[in-house]
């Protein structure tokens, strides 16, 4: 039988990718000719966290790269090394912009803190530290944080614990923080956490803009830009969350100027009266930034405290020690350790060292923003060697940084708070440079203390009151979104604590 040209040339490609395959398939990613990653890629774009976590814990590398087909021209940088970081995000940070996709992916923050870059960024970003860093405004949080948990969180938990319910305490912390948000940057209450767990427009348009969003970045631009223009799918879905956002924001702004109007004397010390007060901007400029501020603060923290609750339920001594500190603290002040409920004043909560390094060492092994993307603007060389130039796009995986052994030691994967506690029973500072989930350099979390004050303050109410005991069985598949948050919650059963 006479063989044909394009029967030699298809037995030669064949041969060549069986041997290609072979001889890298036990590679944890792989680089197919032509195609790229792709088929690496594809089945792995619902878990990248776990993903990226995969390839570093596999390689030992600090870096890798992600390329598309041939004629995508795709290429991503992968990093968790603790000293790229560092240069990207601080030493070399002008290099570093978010980008143009960037602001095309999130543009309904609009030109919010959170997506502009330069001097627009860096106006916005000192009128937010001024009023976040004012006495009136951290008196605010805190005082609203002892309100909700007083009259809202605990009685809540301690109806649930009288009905013998399952509750989802992911839903609960995340209504904690957003009726927090609503005080302390809007000046307003939306009552979303109540024992009838009532269900909230804005809380639902958030969701379902944040869920549109993620799908983007698993879509070529012109398909999801051609969906937008269809309207159809998660571009329709967009679109009406952003309209229900853009209507509710409005009215809370119009509301604001107009008793701001009536009764000027009265000084208001959240977010949005301070930016109505102190500036001329327009109704937009206001929307972009409460909007990007309030999203900041909702979903992170959320996500902070469900795997700090997860952890510290498999940890029974992690517990034990953060009631001890919390029985001190309350004798201390002369009052009664078997008197409850009892709800912590936020002040006081700030110099317990253990409950500050036990949140913070769930924070390093669950980052609430398990990944951030960089645009390069020239060639540059990182302290790792790896060279990056314009065009491409670099991925700093947080949630990987936090759980290398090369960075963290051979326990790096143990839930142990007392790694940031020095030998004189110290908080040890220095380990927070090799912390980044609150950012570095400048655009580092302007609201971080705001952030310890709401989570210490649920903390130390439901561990003091209450014990969880997480539901068995359930499934803790993560949430396709921005953060790390649980697919279908944190189910758990709630007993009131006896001592």
């Amino acid at each position: 039988m006479e063989l044909k040209l394009p029967h030699i040339c298809f037995a030669f490609l064949c041969v060549f990718f069986a041997g290609w395959y072979f001889k890298h398939k036990s590679l944890p990613i792989t680089h197919w000719p032509l195609i790229g990653m792709l088929p690496t890629i594809v089945p792995n774009t619902n878990r990248l966290p776990e993903w990226f976590n995969d390839v570093f814990s596999s390689t030992g590398c600090g870096s890798f790269f992600i390329y598309g087909p041939v004629f995508s021209k795709l290429c991503y940088l992968v990093t968790c090394h603790p000293k790229n970081i560092e240069y990207i995000l601080k030493t070399n940070f002008g290099n570093y912009p978010k980008g143009p996709d960037y602001g095309i992916l999130f543009e309904i923050l609009g030109d919010g803190i959170f997506k502009a870059d330069y001097e627009f960024w860096r106006l916005q970003r000192k009128m937010v530290h001024s009023c976040l860093s004012s006495i009136d405004f951290r008196t605010l949080v805190a005082e609203t944080c002892h309100k909700l948990v007083y009259y809202r969180l605990v009685p809540l938990l301690s109806h649930a614990a009288k009905e013998g319910v399952v509750v989802d305490i992911q839903d609960v912390i995340l209504r904690y923080f957003f009726d927090s948000n609503t005080s302390t940057i809007l000046g307003g209450d939306e009552g979303y956490l109540s024992k009838d767990l009532p269900k909230n427009e804005l809380a639902t348009a958030l969701d379902e803009a944040q869920e549109a969003i993620l799908i983007r970045h698993t879509k070529p631009m012109f398909l999801w830009k051609t969906l937008r223009w269809l309207n159809i799918g998660r571009e329709k879905q967009l679109s009406k969350a952003w309209i229900t956002i853009d209507a509710l924001l409005g009215e809370y702004i119009s509301q604001r100027r107009e008793s701001i109007r009536i009764d000027v004397p009265r000084k208001r010390p959240d977010l949005l009266s301070t930016f109505i007060l102190d500036s001329s901007e327009n109704d937009k400029f206001m929307r972009d930034t409460v909007l990007s501020m309030f999203v900041a603060g909702l979903d992170t923290t959320t996500s902070g405290l469900i795997w700090f609750f997860w952890l510290v339920s498999r940890t029974p001594r992690v517990e034990a020690k953060i009631l001890d500190e919390l029985k001190l603290l309350l004798s201390k002040k002369g009052n009664p350790v078997n008197n409850r409920p009892h709800v912590f004043d936020p002040k006081d909560l700030k110099v317990l060292v253990y409950l500050h390094a036990a949140l913070c060492e769930s924070l390093r092994l669950n980052a609430p923003l398990p990944m951030n993307s960089k645009a390069v603007k020239k060639e540059d060389i990182l302290p790792d060697g790896t060279v990056v130039k314009p065009g491409m796009q670099i991925i700093i995986s947080f949630y990987s940084e936090g759980k290398m052994q090369w960075i963290w030691g051979k326990d790096s994967m143990e839930f142990k708070p007392e790694r940031w506690i020095d030998n004189e029973g110290k908080f040890n500072n220095e380990l927070m440079s090799n912390l980044f989930v609150f950012n570095t350099g400048p655009r580092s979390c302007l609201g971080k203390e705001i952030a310890f004050t709401q989570m210490k303050s649920a903390v130390a109410a439901i561990l003091f009151n209450f014990h969880l005991e997480v539901v068995e069985g359930q499934d803790f598949g993560l949430r396709p979104f921005l953060n790390l948050l649980l697919q279908n919650g944190l189910k758990v059963r709630i007993k009131e604590r006896v001592i």
